[in-house]
């Protein structure tokens, strides 16, 4: 069994395409996607409808929950990512909200060597955060908690993965669509469970940066985020972004 692990698409079409287009290529029978599937891009929309059509298993996201439901009662953020949402609600097709909706917090999969489980943030709340590098007893504490073998978060937009003595692993996929460890591309995360047990490889593919910057500046959508995109990290001038 071969699972493919993605988050933090952030709405740029041609880095899910080339990360899609390396899954498929490496053999992964599944793709799971642990959301913040718009935000800081400029193609939600084709986003989506790859993500749809792809029947990809999806959880919701802090910017995907921001445009589903549109809370009045979160906190306003630093950097650029509440002008990048503010934008999306102007282009986002209305099929593609109510989808959004539709998303599970979290989700789970039953495999041989146990139970995946995968959300944004945290099982409760996408806009949380998990520290994954926590000491080894807290990080089983964890595991057990959840009740799984294998556990995925996003949100960092940076890359990470451990393994938990013998209480399974947690990872952190990185970002497809906006990767911060610096060096830019799309990351993603492959889990081959087989009977020699549980491998983990983390990798990044390239796509056409120049062109999803392009589009960032031409929509009018802060040029901070199409250096970010083309550096693989964010200006030192807007250093967290707002992140999601």
């Amino acid at each position: 069994m071969l699972i493919g692990l993605i988050s933090d698409v952030h709405a740029n079409v041609l880095a899910l395409e080339a990360a899609l287009a390396a899954l498929k290529r490496a053999g992964a029978t599944t793709i799971v996607c642990l959301g913040d599937l718009v935000g800081y891009g400029p193609a939600p929309n084709e986003t989506i409808e790859l993500i749809r059509s792809s029947n990809i298993l999806c959880t919701l996201g802090e910017a995907d929950e921001r445009i589903a439901y549109g809370f009045a009662t979160r906190a306003k953020r630093a950097g650029v990512a509440d002008e990048t949402i503010e934008w999306t609600r102007t282009v986002i097709d209305a099929d593609h909200v109510t989808w959004l909706r539709s998303l599970p917090v979290q989700r789970r999969l039953d495999t041989p060597a146990g139970r995946l489980r995968w959300f944004h943030g945290s099982a409760e709340d996408p806009a949380d955060r998990l520290n994954l590098q926590q000491d080894p007893i807290s990080l089983t504490r964890m595991l057990q908690r959840h009740r799984c073998t294998i556990l995925s978060c996003g949100g960092s937009h940076v890359p990470y993965f451990r393994k938990v003595a013998s209480a399974g692993w947690v990872i952190n996929p990185g970002s497809v669509g906006l990767s911060l460890n610096g060096e830019p591309g799309a990351d993603y995360a492959l889990v081959r469970i087989d009977g020699d047990g549980v491998d983990v490889r983390m990798d990044k593919v390239e796509y056409d940066v120049a062109a999803v910057a392009f589009d960032i500046v031409a929509w009018g959508l802060p040029a901070v985020i199409a250096e970010a995109v083309q550096r693989g990290r964010m200006p030192t001038r807007d250093t967290d972004g707002g992140r999601d």
